[in-house]
């Protein structure tokens, strides 16, 4: 028999995978089972603990294909079991064009209408699903990802199974907290667990001291707040004798904001950027871990603008709302920048004759 590499004491090996049961028990308080070689159906689970979604449940769905009956569809939180949204169901209008309601390869929030647990058909609607819907199911969707990329990426990394780590872990957190994710928000915490601390979310959990650390580890490099981009876009003007100048100390009043929201004196020291688009057109930004924060920042920055001015015989107009951009916008911004300084460079005809 060949040698088998040297493993933690905290798992076992599992020769064949296949011989492995489907379902382990939720009480287990043993090691867990380790597989080998590169089996990646092991790596394979559903988000949640039922096998198939409840009745008139939010689901989200790949579309996988468009027929003559309707649009065939993966669940991706239900290990991307198959569905069906029928014609009828994709929209209140008349429909004059399928492939302009719904398209191959892009994710859809549906409502559930029936499940046949016998035989596996499940019938969804998109019709059926207004605005609000699809911001509570896309909320949702997007906590269960970032938990199940922590529990798939544990497994990966440790050889384990991952529906036994759902099992043992995921599912036990998604019924005490009502979602796991704020789980794992309250172990990214400082002093969790100590005296007069929030507790431990896996205190309880009969799993390895290696595991626990890794999980942990794991989940404050993947959940840690990521900085957001705030911007808002205004136009300022002064037609006096001052002119130039009072835009530039109110733009300087503006900027001296940062960090300041209300009356918080404990508020982070948040920077504000103000940039020339083109005259009289500026962009104001900051980078925040809060989105809320950030917007509040750059409106107190608009108001202190606005009142300096004005009171130099200028004014303000507001162009674009603070709000938090994408990576897509900010490109746009640059682009037209960039365009707008080529179009204000000199040209070679421009030159002087010698």
């Amino acid at each position: 028999m060949e040698d088998v590499p040297n493993l933690s004491s905290s798992i076992t090996n599992t020769i064949n995978p296949s011989d492995a049961p489907l379902v382990w028990d939720a009480n287990a308080t043993g090691p867990f089972r380790l597989y080998l070689g590169n089996e990646k159906e092991n790596l394979d689970c559903r988000f949640y603990e039922e096998k198939y979604p409840a009745f008139e449940s939010l689901v989200m769905v790949n579309v996988r294909n468009v027929a003559d009956m309707g649009a065939y569809v993966s669940l991706l939180e239900y290990n991307n079991i198959e569905g069906m949204i029928p014609l009828s169901e994709l929209s209140r209008r008349r429909i004059r064009s399928i492939n302009k309601l719904i398209r191959v390869g892009r994710n859809e929030v549906v409502t559930v209408l029936r499940v046949d647990h016998e035989k596996g058909y499940i019938d969804l609607s998109k019709r059926r699903v207004s605005p609000e819907d699809v911001i509570a199911c896309e909320d949702r969707f997007n906590k269960a990802k970032a938990v199940h990329g922590v529990l798939r990426h544990l497994a990966e990394r440790k050889n384990l199974y991952l529906e036994e780590l759902y099992v043992r872990i995921g599912w036990p957190l998604y019924r005490k907290y009502g979602h796991a994710y704020d789980a794992f928000k309250l172990a990214m915490q400082e002093g969790v667990g100590e005296i007069g601390k929030d507790e431990d979310p896996f205190r309880d959990f009969a799993i390895p001291e290696d595991i626990r650390n890794d999980l942990k580890l794991y989940i404050r490099r993947r959940l840690a707040p990521q900085p957001i981009k705030i911007r808002a876009d205004i136009e300022v003007s002064c037609f006096t004798y001052e002119g130039i100048d009072a835009i530039q100390e109110a733009l300087f009043a503006g900027m001296a904001c940062g960090g300041v929201v209300g009356d918080d004196s404990n508020s982070n020291n948040t920077a504000i950027k103000i940039k020339l688009i083109a005259p009289p057109i500026y962009v104001l930004s900051t980078m925040t871990l809060e989105k809320e924060v950030g917007i509040a920042l750059l409106n107190t920055a608009i108001d202190t603008i606005q009142k300096n001015i004005i009171a130099k015989g200028g004014k303000l107009d507001v162009k674009m709302a603070a709000k938090a951009v994408s990576i897509k916008e900010e490109t746009e911004l640059q682009a037209m920048m960039d365009r707008l300084a080529m179009e204000n460079e000199e040209v070679d005809g421009d030159a002087p004759e010698e």
